[in-house]
């Protein structure tokens, strides 16, 4: 398949999960608005008048009875895709999500496999406290559950497409804030090729080489965190980014090896920041190496505040690029 050459990136969304429902007859879209609308954001576009109402199911607003709908599925065969909409909707069908989706593979000895893909909208657009959370952090806490959130659109279609063969259940957050943007204008991974790929779910990568400090992050915040190392290289300091493109699993090595050879960690993640991805890859990071072996640690994460409603306000929560570009100065100084 050919994506247009001016294509968003909800339209990519859409492409790739076409792309794995013709290829596998048991893959199935269910969700409030997937269907004869076409999503909230476009991103499942043509599926339903592609396959029709039976593998592409509008449901009414109860995430709890769809989850669990797909618990049902999966164990009979059925490999469903979740859409959720927004990652804060998550708390209406958490009792399915951490006590069937990601325990039954566990509890059964291995025996029944949980193919389950939950897809979610995360992240601020100025939409307020109730739809501008990420939550990677809360999911990351269920043993049971992949948690991924990529930052380019070739790792969107590869993440997707590695996430609808898992076996495993696996948490999805796509960032709203991108969904109508052109591929073409992201900084980076805007080559799509036509066959189908996956990206191997919990291997971060080097995105651009430094030898001042390693910042470490995800989602929107790698190319909030390019656009700040642009800034610093202007100054003198060269930093190393590491898209982390997984929470679990963390491949927090390539993060180590990166800090050993820079000596300083920024983590920066749009979520909130105490008991969190933050602390978390921080502790590796001292555990890993010593505290002989860091000779700086920083964090710029959300306060723990609910998101504003005045975007003036959510922007002084959401970390900027000239705040990125601060913290970093801080920590090399």
């Amino acid at each position: 398949m050919t994506l247009r050459a001016n294509a968003n990136l909800s339209e990519l969304i859409a492409q790739t999960m076409e792309m794995e429902m013709e290829r596998d007859p048991r893959t199935l879209l269910i969700g409030e608005d997937v269907g004869y609308s076409g999503g909230t954001f476009g991103a499942s576009r043509r599926l339903f008048r592609r396959f029709g109402e039976w593998r592409v199911r509008d449901t009414p607003i109860s995430e709890m009875g769809f989850t669990g709908m797909a618990v049902g599925l999966a164990m009979s065969g059925w490999r469903p895709i979740v859409e959720i909409m927004f990652t804060d909707f998550f708390g209406v069908c958490l009792e399915q999500i951490y006590n069937a989706v990601a325990k039954n593979r566990y509890m059964s000895g291995g025996r029944v496999a949980m193919p389950i893909t939950i897809r979610a909208a995360g992240g601020a657009i100025g939409v307020a406290a109730q739809h501008s959370q990420t939550l990677w952090g809360m999911l990351a806490h269920l043993p049971g559950l992949k948690v991924v959130a990529p930052s380019n659109p070739y790792d969107y279609r590869g993440m997707l497409a590695a996430a609808i063969e898992d076996d495993d259940p696996v948490v999805v957050i796509e960032h709203k804030g991108v969904y109508l943007e052109k591929i073409s204008d992201f900084a980076l991974g805007t080559t799509i090729p036509e066959g189908r790929y996956t990206v191997p779910i919990g291997q971060a990568a080097v995105v651009r080489p430094g030898g001042d400090l390693t910042i470490a992050t995800l989602s929107t915040m790698v190319e909030r965190s390019l656009a700040a190392a642009g800034i610093l290289a202007a100054e003198g300091i060269e930093a190393e980014i590491v898209d982390l493109r997984s929470v679990v699993p963390l491949d927090h090595e390539t993060v180590v090896a990166s800090v050993a050879r820079t000596g300083r960690l920024l983590v920066v993640d749009e979520d909130y920041q105490s008991f969190g991805l933050s602390g978390e890859l921080v502790s590796r990071t001292v555990e890993a190496l010593g505290p002989s072996g860091v000779r700086g640690l920083r964090r710029l994460a959300e306060p723990d505040v609910p998101i504003p409603a005045a975007k003036s306000l959510e922007d002084e929560v959401i970390p900027s690029v000239a705040a990125i570009a601060r913290v970093a100065r801080e920590l090399v100084a």
